[in-house]
C-alpha cells in the first residue's frame, strides 16, 4: 500500500484531485492532430547553456506509459540534480569569480554543450526518443538492430567531432566571445579547448540516456549529473586551494587552467560512464552496426526538421547572450576606473541557474503528468479536455511559482549574498548576481507559461508552429540584446540581458496562445486570470513580511548573518502566512495541494 500512497502525493495525484474538484462541461470532439503524438517527444526548453540543461528529455514523450508510476523518482533525481549543479555552480563562482576569469570559463563552458545540443541533442529526446519506442514494440528484436544502427552513425561522428572543434578552438571563441584579445583570449581558448574533449562523452550520455529511457528506465539520466556535478565540485575546490582567492587572466597559469579544465571534463566522463554502465544492466550491449538500409533513420531525421528550427533559433539566442555578455564585460573592465567584476557572462549565468531552479523543480513535475494526459485527450478528439489540462497544469504549476518569483524578487540579494559570497566572489559581487537575479524572478510566469504552451502543441503532434513561433520570438530577443550592448552602459547591459531573455517567451506566448486558442476553441482565460490575480493577492501579506524581515534584519551588523536570518525568517513566516491567506480567500489551486497533503498525513 505505500507505493500508491506516494504517488498519490506527487502531482499526478494533484491533478487527480483537481479534476474530481473540476468535474468537465459538454464535450467538444473533432481535435484532430497534426501528426501522431506519438512521434514527438518532449526537447525541454532546449535554450540551457553550459550544463544546466532540462532534465525532462525524452521522459515525457507523448504517451509513456511508464512516467507516472516513476515519477518519484523523477521528481527527487531531479531535484538533487538541480541542488547539486546550483552548489556546482557556487564552487566555481567562489573558485573563479565574476570577473574576466570566471567570463572565460562560462563562455568555455557553453560551447560543447552548444555544439552538442545543435547537432545532436535535441533531436535525441525530441524526435529519436519516440522513434525508437515504436521500433521497439514492431520489431522481431526489440528495435535493437535499429539502436545499434544508431550507435553505428553517431559515436564516429562523434569522436570526429571532438576532434575538429578542440582544433577550432580559436575560431569558435570569436563566435561566442569576439571581443577578447590578449591573454583573456589565450585562457579562454585554453579552457574551451579543454572542455571541448567533453564533447563526445557529453553525446555517449545522450545516448545512453534516451536508450534508457525508451526502456523506461527514467531514474539513472535523473541521477547521473550529480555524479557530474560532484567531480567538477571537487576540481573546482581543488583549483582554488592551489590558485587562491582573487585569482585573474593575468595571473593565472596554464596548469591551473588545465586543472579546472579537465576536472571539469572528466566531470562528463564520469555521468557517461555511469549512464553506460546502467544501460549494460537494463540488458543492451554497445555494439555499433554500420548498415544503414532499412533502418528508418533517416525518416527519423525527415521529421525532425521543425524541431530542429525551434532548437537552432533557441541556442542562437544563447549565441547572443553570450556574445553581448562577454563584450559588455570587457568593455566595463576598460573603461576609465571601470571593473569587469559583476558585468559580464559569469554574472548572468550564476543569475540563470537560479533562476531556473523553480522551473525545473516544480514546472517539470507539472510537465510530466500533463503531456501523457493531453496527448490521450488529444487522440480522443477532445479539444475541451485538453484545454482544461493545459488550464489546469498552469494553475497549479503558479499556485506554487507565484510566492516563489516574488520571494525571489524580496530575496534575490541577501539570498546571493548568504550563497554566492565566497572565496574569489566578493559580497559585491554577489549582490551584482542578486540584482539581476531581480529581473529575472519577473520571467517566471512567462517562461513557464511558455512551456506548457510548447507541450501542447507536442501533444498535438505538432513541431512546424513552435518552430515558426520561434523565428520571431528569437529576433525581438537579439534585438533587443543589441540595443542594450549599444545603448547601456556596459557595467548595466548584464542587469538589462534577462529583460531580452523574457522577451523570447514573452512573444512566444503570445503567438502560441492565439493559434492555440482557434485550434482549442478558447484556452479557459477567465479561469487563468482569476487564479493568478487570486493567488498573487494572497501573496502580498507574504511579500510585506518578507520586505519587513529585509529591512529589519537589514540594519544589523555584517552582511552574511543578516542576509541568511532574512531568508529563514522571511521565508517561512512568508511562506505560512501565503497559505494562510490563500485557505482564508479560498483560492481552490492551494486547496488541491493541502488536501493532499491533509490526507497523506491521515494515511500516515
Amino acid at each position: 500500500m505505500e507505493e500508491p500512497d506516494r504517488r498519490r502525493i506527487l502531482m499526478p495525484g494533484i491533478f487527480d484531485e483537481a479534476e474530481r474538484a473540476e468535474p468537465p462541461g459538454e464535450p467538444e470532439i473533432g481535435l484532430v492532430p497534426v501528426r501522431d503524438p506519438g512521434d514527438v517527444a518532449d526537447p525541454g526548453t532546449a535554450d540551457r547553456p553550459g550544463s544546466e540543461r532540462d532534465e525532462i528529455g525524452g521522459a515525457a514523450q507523448a504517451a509513456p506509459p511508464g512516467v507516472a508510476h516513476s515519477s518519484a523518482v523523477m521528481a527527487i533525481g531531479t531535484i538533487f540534480s538541480r541542488l547539486t549543479g546550483f552548489l556546482r555552480t557556487v564552487v566555481i563562482g567562489a573558485a573563479l569569480g565574476t570577473a574576466l576569469l570566471g567570463d572565460a570559463y562560462q563562455a568555455a563552458e557553453m560551447i560543447p554543450y552548444t555544439v552538442y545540443e545543435l547537432l545532436l541533442g535535441g533531436l535525441l529526446a525530441s524526435v529519436f526518443v519516440p522513434f525508437l519506442v515504436k521500433r521497439r514494440m514492431r520489431d522481431a528484436d526489440g528495435g535493437a538492430a535499429t539502436e545499434r544502427r544508431l550507435l553505428g552513425v553517431v559515436l564516429p561522428v562523434l569522436a570526429v567531432l571532438t576532434v575538429v572543434a578542440v582544433l577550432l578552438a580559436d575560431p569558435l571563441i570569436s563566435l561566442y566571445a569576439g571581443g577578447y584579445e590578449g591573454r583573456q583570449r589565450d585562457v579562454t581558448v585554453l579552457l574551451t579547448r579543454l572542455l571541448l574533449m567533453q564533447l563526445f562523452f557529453i553525446g555517449v550520455s545522450g545516448l545512453a540516456s534516451t536508450m534508457l529511457n525508451v526502456r523506461q528506465r527514467f531514474g539513472a539520466p535523473m541521477w547521473a549529473p550529480v555524479v557530474n556535478n560532484v567531480v567538477t565540485m571537487a576540481a573546482g575546490l581543488l583549483f582554488l586551494w592551489v590558485a587562491g582567492r582573487g585569482t585573474t587572466t593575468e595571473t593565472v597559469t596554464d596548469a591551473q587552467l588545465t586543472l579546472i579544465g579537465l576536472g571539469s571534463a572528466l566531470g562528463t566522463v564520469a555521468q557517461s560512464v555511469v549512464l553506460a554502465w546502467m544501460l549494460r544492466s537494463a540488458g543492451f550491449r554497445w555494439r555499433p552496426r554500420f548498415d544503414l538500409r532499412g533502418s528508418g533513420l533517416g525518416e527519423a531525421m525527415r521529421a525532425a526538421s521543425w524541431m530542429a528550427v525551434y532548437i537552432v533559433v533557441a541556442q542562437a539566442g544563447v549565441l547572443v547572450t553570450a556574445n553581448v555578455a562577454t563584450r559588455a564585460g570587457k568593455r566595463a573592465a576598460e573603461a576609465p576606473g571601470g571593473s569587469a567584476t559583476g558585468s559580464g557572462l559569469a554574472t548572468y549565468k550564476f543569475a540563470l541557474v537560479v533562476f531556473q531552479l523553480p522551473y525545473a523543480i516544480i514546472a517539470v513535475s507539472v510537465i510530466t503528468a500533463l503531456l501523457p494526459r493531453m496527448s490521450a485527450h488529444v487522440a480522443d478528439g477532445r479539444r475541451d479536455l485538453v484545454r482544461d489540462d493545459f488550464s489546469r497544469g498552469l494553475r497549479l504549476a503558479a499556485a506554487l511559482l507565484v510566492p516563489l518569483w516574488l520571494g525571489m524578487l524580496v530575496f534575490a540579494v541577501p539570498g546571493s549574498v548568504t550563497f554566492f559570497a565566497y572565496g574569489s566572489l566578493t559580497e559585491d559581487a554577489a549582490r551584482r548576481v542578486g540584482a539581476v537575479l531581480m529581473v529575472f524572478a519577473v520571467m517566471v510566469l512567462p517562461f513557464t507559461l511558455h512551456q506548457l504552451l510548447m507541450r501542447v502543441f507536442y501533444a498535438l503532434g505538432d513541431t512546424r508552429t513552435p518552430g515558426l513561433i520561434a523565428v520571431p520570438a528569437g529576433v525581438v530577443q537579439a534585438v533587443t540584446a543589441f540595443l542594450l550592448l549599444w545603448l547601456v552602459p556596459a557595467r548595466q547591459v548584464v542587469i538589462g540581458l534577462p529583460v531580452a531573455y523574457g522577451l523570447f517567451y514573452a512573444v512566444g506566448a503570445t503567438g502560441a496562445a492565439l493559434v492555440l486558442r482557434r485550434r482549442l476553441g478558447g484556452m479557459d482565460g477567465r479561469r487563468i486570470a482569476r487564479a493568478l490575480t487570486q493567488l498573487h493577492l494572497a501573496a502580498l501579506p507574504a511579500v510585506a513580511f518578507a520586505a519587513a524581515a529585509l529591512w529589519g534584519f537589514g540594519h544589523l551588523p555584517g552582511e552574511r548573518l543578516p542576509a541568511l536570518l532574512t531568508l529563514i525568517v522571511g521565508g517561512v513566516g512568508g511562506g505560512a502566512l501565503y497559505v494562510a491567506a490563500a485557505r482564508l480567500m479560498r483560492v481552490p489551486e492551494i486547496g488541491y495541494f493541502t488536501a493532499m497533503a491533509a490526507s497523506r498525513l491521515r494515511r500516515s
